[in-house]
């Protein structure tokens, strides 16, 4: 096997100076359109591969996005809404030519440290944080050390980039449609509380029942965070407490509620209505099916990552804040069928 070229090789093969190479190969403008294709075909024909390491010294740049989610990592990799999210991410990222990062933290007292040693060591050129809980120090450190970021979720600080779709809207949309299909005692099990979505869909489900004259009763809330486990308990405590009707936050605590409601002896829809929120592939799969919110999880990812790229690139000068649509897709675990006869 030969010697590996460097850029004295392709600059002599060219016949240009090592710094049109370097120009060249960093996509510097100030190089003519014929010398710049002279350059990019012997580099072409010598199947020439810069060293990354001195390119990161000549342009700053990493090519390199990172993946945060302030969550134990178990969360990651038990619900199926990260891994579609970071696909998402994933696919803009290698259509623009950039490596992936994921990191995992815990949030906690450990995790203000380890922030400090990801965004210190500028692995990155800029990061998509998933799933910000409120409190956690990884945003403060970001504005602070100015470093490029989206959220996928809407963040609790005012001016930042983020993608989200409305979870309050979405989530009265849900209850309401419970709520014309005649149920009267209808509860909830939240998501987490410490995060916005949680929050958002927690009030949109209060909206819904304050709108249609209904009470928000205290008692009707269970308390999830977004797990299967928390789920299945909280559906346990609603069905001590007598329901009709159950909107879940996320599609995987609305399944695990199904198994606490078949347990109990009762049936869905016929005793129980269900809804959840996410129209995971599992959400289709089960029996009964889930009606559920659909919302668009890998666009999600895909919208962050373009306007993370853009950030990077200097084409983006104000705070990027895109909200997508959801989609209140009708299926058997709500009783519309028998219902309404649709």
């Amino acid at each position: 096997m030969g010697r590996k070229l460097n850029l004295e090789d392709i600059a002599k093969l060219a016949g240009v100076s090592r710094s049109t190479v370097s120009r060249v190969i960093n996509g510097h403008p100030n190089v003519s359109p014929e010398t710049r294709r002279r350059v990019l075909d012997v580099i072409a024909r010598e199947n020439f591969q810069p060293n990354p390491a001195a390119r990161t010294l000549v342009t700053s740049r990493t090519q390199v996005l990172g993946i945060i989610t302030p969550q134990a990592a178990t969360s990651i990799f038990t619900d199926p809404y990260f891994p579609t999210l970071i696909q998402g991410v994933t696919r803009v990222a290698n259509q623009h030519d950039y490596a992936v990062m994921l990191w995992l933290a815990n949030t906690g007292e450990d995790a203000d440290p380890l922030y400090r040693r990801i965004l210190g060591s500028r692995l990155m050129d800029g990061v998509v944080v998933a799933s910000v809980v409120d409190g956690d120090p990884l945003i403060p450190q970001l504005i602070e050390r100015d470093f490029n970021f989206v959220v996928v979720g809407r963040p609790t600080f005012d001016n930042l980039n983020y993608v989200d779709v409305d979870n309050r809207r979405a989530a009265r949309i849900a209850v309401e449609h419970l709520i014309r299909l005649g149920r009267r005692r209808i509860g909830t099990i939240t998501g987490r509380l410490d995060m916005v979505a949680g929050q958002d869909r927690l009030n949109g489900y209060k909206d819904a029942l304050l709108a249609s004259g209904l009470p928000v009763e205290p008692e009707l809330i269970a308390e999830g965070d977004f797990s299967e486990a928390s789920g299945y308990v909280g559906m346990k405590a609603l069905l001590e407490r007598g329901v009709d009707g159950v909107f879940a936050a996320n599609d995987v605590m609305a399944i695990s509620a199904m198994r606490a409601i078949r347990e109990h002896g009762l049936s869905i829809p016929g005793d129980i209505a269900l809804v959840g929120f996410d129209d995971l592939p599992m959400a289709s799969a089960v029996t009964p099916a889930l009606t559920t919110v659909r919302q668009p999880i890998s666009r999600l990812g895909e919208m962050a990552t373009e306007a993370l790229i853009r950030l990077i690139e200097g084409q983006l000068s104000t705070p990027y804040q895109a909200i997508l649509p959801t989609q209140l897709v009708i299926r058997d675990s709500c009783g519309a069928v028998t219902r309404t006869g649709r």
